[in-house]
């Protein structure tokens, strides 16, 4: 008898070491600290609020998942790389979205990324300057990829208005207005490019391409 309480208690102060052992190994892997590179767009302090949740999970466990959800809830964010580095840090590499343009629709203002995306609008500082988009992004779409076609300087180009009737006119900083037909602008387009470097019509303002196959210059 006096041998098998003997053995138990040997018995039970094994394990209860092997558990607080246990514990100690796993606890080490906490999260603790995140260090979050390449923002230049995005305040630190907003991702890291978003990253909150993950904070005190335990690195070892941590999927990649959990962080995508978090960080993809902020618009600017492209894409991202992860990096764990044991016992207790993340390191977090940020590729953010360049805004190219800021849209006006339906009384919003939102930012234009490259690929042609909503980005939600805040003052950026270097992006104040940004082309205007007075329409919507689908049609702007079109024509963005159609003035890249064909090797448009889409960096004159200061405000893009767009019509009911689906007609844009394009206003540069040198405030020249180009107005546009519904249909075959790309030619309209490529008129206006022979044109514009030429002294005689520099000193025209309206460039209106609306009639077809005339061209009202003013």
């Amino acid at each position: 008898m006096k041998n098998r309480i003997i053995i138990a208690v040997i018995l039970l102060i094994l394990l209860t070491t092997i558990t607080i052992k246990e514990n100690i190994t796993i606890s080490k892997f906490d999260l603790k600290k995140i260090n979050i590179e390449n923002t230049y767009l995005i305040n630190e302090k907003e991702i890291r609020k978003l990253l909150d949740p993950i904070y005190n999970k335990n690195l070892i466990f941590l999927n990649n998942s959990e962080i995508e959800q978090a960080l993809m809830q902020n618009n600017i964010i492209k894409s991202f790389y992860i990096k764990k580095k044991y016992p207790d840090t993340l390191e977090i590499k940020i590729i953010e979205k360049k805004p190219i343009a800021i849209l006006f629709f339906n009384k919003k203002k939102f930012y234009l990324s490259e690929n042609i995306e909503l980005i939600d609008f805040k003052k950026i500082k270097g992006y104040e300057n940004l082309p205007y988009i007075f329409g919507n992004k689908e049609e702007f779409k079109v024509i963005f990829n159609n003035l890249k076609r064909i090797d448009f300087p889409i960096s004159l180009v200061k405000k893009f208005i767009l019509f009911e009737i689906n007609r844009w006119d394009l206003e540069t900083y040198d405030n020249k207005v180009i107005k546009l037909p519904i249909n075959n602008y790309i030619e309209s387009l490529k008129n206006y490019l022979t044109l514009v470097e030429k002294d005689i019509f520099k000193k025209y303002k309206l460039f209106d391409y609306r009639i077809s196959n005339q061209l009202i210059l003013k």
